[in-house]
C-alpha cells in the first residue's frame, strides 16, 4: 500500500531522493500547506483579532487532538511552545530548591544532556544517570527532586520500561517525573490516562506527528509546578487586569506559557490530524505500515557488519532501525552521494521509514546498498 498521494509537494521537490530519516526529519504532508497557507489568510484578514481565533479554535482543536492521541482526561492540561527546550527551562525554573537533584537516563537528547551539563556546571543541578533498564531501580532507591526519561531514546531506539514505576513515586512536591515522548508520540500508541495525573509529557509536530517545527506542546499535571519562576506574559492570559505587582498564573497548561510565538505550527499541526482522520489513519496503522517495509528491509540483511540495536520484537517499537559500527559515518557519507537520506549519531547509522515510504523505495535503498561499497 502506498500513501504517496498525501506527500505530493515535498516528494515532487526532489523526485530522485530517498528519504529515509523519518524519525530527523519527517517529509511534510500536502495537509500542512495547507494548514500554513490557512494560518497567512487569517493573518492578512483579521490583523490583530486573529489571537482571538488563535487562541480559541485553532488552540482548543490542538489540544483536542493530543489528548485523543495519548487518552488525556483533559485537553487543558497541555500548553505549546516552540521547542521542548522551553518547557525543561520552565519545569526546572518552578523547583525552589538548589541544587536541583536529578536522574536520568545515559542516552537523553543533546539538548537536555547539553542544557543539565551546564547546569551542573553552575551548581543548579546534581545529575545521576542510569542505563535505559535500570533507570526505574535507581529512581526507587535513590532520592530526586526531578527524574527526566525519554519514552524512546533517540539514539539507540530503547524503549523506556517502568514509566509506571516512575509515575508512582512522583509527588507535588517532589519529585517530578518527565518524560520526553519526541521519538514516541504517533510512533507508538501511548496511553497516558492511569498516569495522567503524575507526570508531564513533552513532544512535538517535527517527527511523527508531520506537523513541522514549532509546534511543541507539555501535558503539565494538575497541583504539579503550579508558578514557574521562568514565565511569560501568556501564562496570565486570563486575567490581564491584576493589581500591579501580582504575578497570575493560568490554572491550566497555560502556566507554562511564555510570550508572543508564531501560531502556524497549530495551523499546520490541526490540518494534518484532520488528513490523518479523513483518510482512516492511525498511530496504530501507520506503524503497521512502517513495520512491513522494516521487516522487507531487514529480510535482507543488506548491512553485514552491523550491529543491530533495537531488534523487532513484536513489542513497541521505534519507527527506525539503528545499525552500529565504525564505518556508520562511512556509509552514511556514501548513501548521501546517491541522494539517500539517513543520519548518524557517532558510530550509529540510524534508517527510519515513514507514510511516505512503500516497498518500491526499500527496494531502491536495497539496490543502492548493494551498490555501495566502502
Amino acid at each position: 500500500m502506498t500513501f504517496k498521494h498525501l506527500f505530493k509537494r515535498s516528494l515532487g521537490a526532489d523526485p530522485e531522493r530517498l528519504h529515509f530519516a523519518a524519525h530527523s526529519h519527517h517529509l511534510w504532508p500536502d495537509a500542512s500547506y495547507t494548514g500554513q497557507m490557512q494560518a497567512w489568510e487569517d493573518a492578512a484578514s483579521l490583523a490583530d483579532l486573529k489571537w482571538s481565533k488563535v487562541m480559541g479554535p485553532v488552540w482548543d482543536e490542538a489540544q483536542q487532538h493530543i489528548a485523543r492521541e495519548l487518552s488525556l482526561p483533559d485537553p487543558a492540561t497541555i500548553s505549546f511552545s516552540s521547542n521542548t527546550h522551553d518547557f525543561l527551562l520552565r519545569i526546572m525554573s518552578a523547583i525552589e530548591k538548589r541544587p536541583v537533584r536529578v536522574l536520568a537516563t545515559d542516552g537523553e537528547f543533546h539538548s537536555f544532556r547539553r542544557q543539565m551539563a551546564r547546569w551542573v556546571e553552575a551548581g543548579e543541578a546534581e545529575l545521576t544517570k542510569a542505563a535505559v533498564g535500570e533507570l526505574s531501580d535507581t529512581a526507587e532507591r535513590g532520592t530526586f527532586d526531578l527524574i527526566f526519561a525519554s519514552q524512546l531514546l533517540f539514539n539507540s531506539g530503547a524503549v523506556t520500561p517502568g514509566l509506571d514505576r516512575l509515575a508512582a513515586l512522583a509527588r507535588p512536591d517532589g519529585p517530578w517525573v518527565v518524560i520526553d515522548g519526541y521519538h514516541g508520540f504517533m510512533a507508538m500508541e501511548t496511553d497516558l490516562s492511569a498516569i495522567a495525573e503524575k507526570v508531564f509529557y513533552l513532544a512535538g509536530g517535527y517527527k511523527y506527528a508531520m506537523a513541522g517545527e514549532g509546534v511543541c506542546f507539555l501535558h503539565a499535571p494538575p497541583g504539579f509546578a503550579p508558578r514557574p519562576a521562568a514565565t511569560g506574559w501568556y501564562a496570565e492570559f486570563d486575567d490581564l487586569a491584576l493589581p500591579p505587582g501580582t504575578v497570575g498564573y493560568a490554572p491550566d497548561g497555560r502556566r507554562f506559557l511564555g510570550s508572543t510565538f508564531d501560531p502556524s505550527g497549530l495551523y499546520r499541526l490541526n490540518a494534518v490530524q484532520q488528513m490523518l482522520t479523513e483518510e482512516s489513519l492511525t498511530t496504530s496503522k501507520i506503524s503497521d505500515h512502517c513495520a512491513a517495509l522494516q521487516r522487507q528491509f531487514l529480510d535482507s540483511n543488506p548491512l553485514y557488519g552491523f550491529e543491530l540495536l533495537n531488534a523487532p520484537n513484536g513489542a513497541a517499537h521505534a519507527r527506525f532501525l539503528a545499525f552500529k559500527s565504525e564505518a556508520a559515518p562511512d556509509m552514511h557519507a556514501a548513501l548521501a552521494k546517491r541522494n539517500v537520506v539517513t543520519d548518524v549519531r557517532g558510530d550509529v547509522l540510524r534508517i527510519g521509514f515513514g507514510l511516505y515510504h512503500d516497498i518500491e523505495d526499500v527496494e531502491r535503498l536495497l539496490q543502492i546498498l548493494c551498490l555501495t561499497s566502502l
